[in-house]
């Protein structure tokens, strides 16, 4: 699936929305931690896999800007697990 992720800096989040649904990631940074606090995909969208690129995109972003990453939602931390191609990222 091709998700059109749009990193609202200002906001602190990362969103897509998929039919009519808005599916959000929110973070926190502090200097150069980004936290990842909050993954939300509504139920009537989810299965699909939205929330994993949620995280993976917050993830490239965080290693394009030399980031490092707390994983503080459970679904992040989880997922961050399943891919520790990933673990460099961790604060």
């Amino acid at each position: 699936m091709a998700l059109e992720i749009r990193h609202d800096a200002a906001g602190q989040r990362f969103v897509a929305e998929v039919d009519g649904a808005q599916c959000v990631l929110e973070y926190g940074l502090a200097g150069q931690v980004m936290t990842i606090t909050h993954t939300l995909v509504p139920a009537v969208v989810g299965g699909r896999g939205i929330a994993g690129e949620l995280v993976r995109h917050a993830l490239a972003a965080a290693r394009g800007q030399g980031w490092k990453v707390v994983p503080a939602c459970s679904y992040a931390a989880a997922w961050m697990e399943r891919h520790p191609e990933f673990d460099d990222l961790r604060a």
